[in-house]
């Protein structure tokens, strides 16, 4: 009651708040709506988008809230994505969406939960939220329609990759029953399949064939897929968009390639807007998470709450930059702190470069400061 007085007493106007909290799932929508003293609650079809409305607009009547009363409302990241967040926006309604992760739970072993305790708790942390307290959760931040498509072409070639790769292991593993090894699949497969020869001077037998057969047009249609995308990627990158000259920009230092520079725009710089060196950090997940209670003192690593695609990149650049980079500064710090120790030392001290070098990179691409003593291509 107390948080709920606390609610009303900060609203901008005297209408008051309502307050909606959406607990999703595939067939079913578990609404929770507040006035900040009385609760109501109602179960809709997912994405039914019209009864959505008439709740909401039931949801008022019955609270005893005007019409036109400001909505905050909120739901959990997931595989919903960022579509319903877009739709609320469309409509007036101020929404967050949240990171599930750090929503708090009862820590005992054996605790209720149901959908309707878990869209409640949701409309607890809102309004506490609303209320000022802004720490108790983890907001996501949403990128717009055309950021998040973007990203859609780098992260369908890193599938079809591993997909490609499946195909390939697949084709040597089939091989491999007969004591056949091949090291690559070239254009010229199909015509050196035919001359394979087993142990005794036959033939693959007429099953296994058809198989691998089969095998390698899939591999060769996966293959025609990443070359299409490797054609979006170079057209969007001869265009004059920011985020094409933001890979560009990054082309310019030594030791950072096409793949890299493109993850770092279209996952990271491109539509994230930071305010400091930590949020950068953080976003990324290499941020530090201390432990600490009373005289004990223990470091937990880093958080590995961000992005994790990003995260991934810069622990690869970071030996790609000590390697094609020497004379930076970050290059010299981690060789006089860390590379005289052992592997585990120089394994901590990589991704406290990443960090650094993240860091470097963020105020490289958004107001042009070079990292210190690191080389430009000519």
């Amino acid at each position: 009651m107390k948080t709920a007085q606390m609610v009303q007493s900060t609203g901008t106007t005297d209408k008051g708040r309502l307050h909606i909290a959406f607990e999703l799932s595939n067939s079913k929508w578990k609404l929770s709506m507040s006035n900040g003293s009385k609760n109501r609650h109602k179960t809709i079809t997912a994405r039914d988008l019209d009864e959505l409305e008439r709740q909401i607009q039931i949801g008022k009547e019955k609270l005893k809230l005007p019409s036109d009363v400001a909505v905050y409302s909120c739901y959990e990241a997931g595989r919903d994505g960022f579509w319903i967040h877009r739709y609320l926006q469309s409509q007036g309604i101020i929404n967050l969406v949240v990171d599930s992760a750090s929503i708090e739970v009862n820590r005992r072993y054996r605790r209720a939960k149901t959908d309707r305790i878990d869209a409640d708790k949701l409309l607890s942390m809102l309004m506490r939220h609303m209320a000022g307290e802004r720490k108790v959760w983890s907001v996501v931040r949403v990128p717009g329609l055309a950021q998040e498509d973007a990203r859609r072409i780098d992260r369908e070639m890193q599938r079809l990759k591993k997909e490609r790769g499946a195909h390939s292991n697949r084709i040597k593993s089939l091989l491999i029953l007969h004591g056949i090894k091949i090291s690559t699949i070239n254009r010229h497969f199909r015509q050196s399949l035919e001359q394979i020869r087993l142990y005794n001077g036959r033939g693959l037998p007429a099953a296994l064939k058809s198989e691998i057969l089969r095998e390698h047009e899939r591999y060769e249609l996966t293959n025609a897929h990443l070359k299409h995308l490797v054609g979006q990627k170079k057209q969007l990158l001869e265009s004059d968009s920011p985020q094409a000259r933001q890979v560009l920009k990054l082309l310019q230092l030594r030791g950072i390639g096409d793949i890299i520079s493109w993850d770092l725009v279209f996952e990271f710089f491109g539509w994230r807007q930071f305010d400091n060196v930590k949020q950068v950090g953080a976003a990324a997940g290499l941020a530090p998470t201390p432990h600490g209670s009373g005289s004990r003192q223990t470091e937990q690593g880093i958080g590995k709450d961000g992005n994790g695609r990003v995260r991934q990149v810069m622990i690869e650049l970071s030996w790609l930059w000590l390697r094609y980079q020497p004379q930076s500064a970050l290059s010299r710090w981690y060789t006089h702190r860390f590379a005289a120790g052992g592997k585990r030392m120089r394994r901590v001290g990589i991704v406290a470069l990443a960090r650094k070098l993240l860091v470097a990179l963020w105020k490289y691409v958004s107001i042009g400061l070079v990292p210190e003593g690191a080389v430009i291509k000519l």
